[in-house]
């Protein structure tokens, strides 16, 4: 039987109709961002859990997910539920009016390097009349919930809704007979991005993140699952710094997010942690995005099995040569993206094949897992979706007929 390269994805995937509309009409909380839980959502939740298992087995998904399932969304179009999902597990916050998009304009200087509004970023200032038209397609949706600021100390409070996305995975592995699965899990650092009211400084606003964040990662683990870590911020926060900082005081900014990383992490079986790097996944121009081989040695830094990249868009496809001149260190893999959520446009799967090949051979066939650049789910069509995972899935086979002979 010939070997296929193993096959996962970011992440999040497309929600159903009835799981869409039921989060759309679950009551949301006098704190105004909390949405309640009935039996009923449960419920529906679990068996859209277990049918998405093993609609992932049947594509050729070997490392399967929940699709993030568990993060509400209540729109077919929705870019923020990979983050949002984290207010509803976390005590001391609280909705002021300030969210992403009306914080202040901030302006950085040489060695004070701060984020800046995301309507101040630099993508979206140089191609204003593009974002902010809405027919040109670069819409991030709707959020199911207010984004709120951080007012008081912060504390985890998702340990019943972390046991149900363990037990609807769990029991989606099983009923399609699989093994290996993962849940995806907010960052430090990017869950620091929200408004800090509270604490002393931005650092350590990120280290409180860290503390709350870690109890999510053990459970995960601790249930034999892998736990993916999703930080656009180390790559996407470059282009939220006005003016544009030099690379050094950018690694400087960053290397502060990964040691609070790390120290969530502390402990944790590198095998059964992934880490995801994106540049923002929005439809959007992104000129403005960080070169990876100015932050490549960052990542390897986090004490992580796998490392998961953007690498299938057009903006960023052409950095697989990084790995000529970057060692991937012993026991650990890769996890490119080789389908892009960018373009409705479906990848042939012999196109497929070629990016694999690409990455084996300057890591080693057996470092690499075949995946999505970013989440599908929110971001394009769920019947493009599928056949994205379908392309991706029969690229990943022709890929291993020719590098396991």
């Amino acid at each position: 039987m010939t070997r296929s390269v193993p096959v996962s994805h970011a992440g999040s995937l497309p929600r159903t109709p009835e799981l869409i509309a039921a989060n759309d009409a679950r009551s949301i909380a006098a704190d105004g961002f909390t949405l309640e839980r009935t039996p009923e959502f449960d419920a529906l939740l679990t068996d859209a859990v277990v049918d998405l298992v093993r609609r992932q087995r049947d594509l050729g998904v070997t490392i399967v997910g929940d699709g993030e399932y568990g993060k509400a969304m209540t729109s077919a179009v929705d870019y923020g539920a990979w983050w949002s999902y984290s207010f509803q597990r976390v005590a001391g916050l609280e909705v002021t009016g300030e969210d992403l998009f009306t914080q202040p304009v901030v302006r950085s200087e040489p060695g004070n390097v701060r984020l800046t509004s995301f309507p101040d970023r630099r993508d979206w200032t140089v191609f204003r009349d593009a974002y902010t038209d809405p027919t040109s397609g670069i819409s991030t949706g709707k959020n199911a919930t207010a984004f709120p600021a951080t007012t008081g100390p912060l504390s985890y409070t998702g340990q019943e809704a972390i046991a149900s996305d363990i037990a609807n995975l769990k029991a989606g592995l099983a009923a399609a007979g699989l093994e290996e699965g993962f849940i995806t899990s907010l960052s430090p650092g990017s869950g620091a991005r929200i408004s800090n009211r509270y604490y002393a400084s931005e650092e350590e606003h990120i280290w409180a993140w860290a503390d709350v964040m870690r109890e999510e990662y053990r459970a995960i683990v601790d249930a034999g699952l892998t736990v993916q870590v999703d930080d656009p911020s180390i790559a996407e926060n470059w282009d939220q710094i006005n003016p544009e900082p030099s690379v050094e005081d950018y690694r400087a900014f960053t290397r502060i997010r990964v040691e609070a990383l790390n120290h969530a992490l502390r402990g944790l079986p590198p095998e059964q942690v992934r880490f995801h790097l994106c540049w923002g996944s929005w439809h959007g121009p992104h000129t403005t995005d960080v070169e990876f081989r100015h932050i490549v040695d960052l990542m390897l830094e986090i004490d992580a099995g796998s490392y998961s990249f953007e690498a299938a868009n057009v903006r960023h496809e052409h950095e697989w040569k990084v790995w000529r001149d970057v060692a991937l260190p012993a026991g650990k893999k890769i996890v490119p993206g080789i389908v892009s959520h960018a373009t409705n446009v479906v990848e042939h799967p012999e196109l497929v094949a070629d990016r694999i090949e690409r990455f084996a051979s300057v890591v080693g066939a057996e470092n690499v897992v075949a995946s999505t650049d970013c989440g599908l789910g929110g971001r394009i069509h769920p019947q493009i979706a599928v056949a994205k995972l379908a392309a991706l899935g029969e690229g990943a086979r022709i890929a291993g007929s020719r590098l396991f002979r």
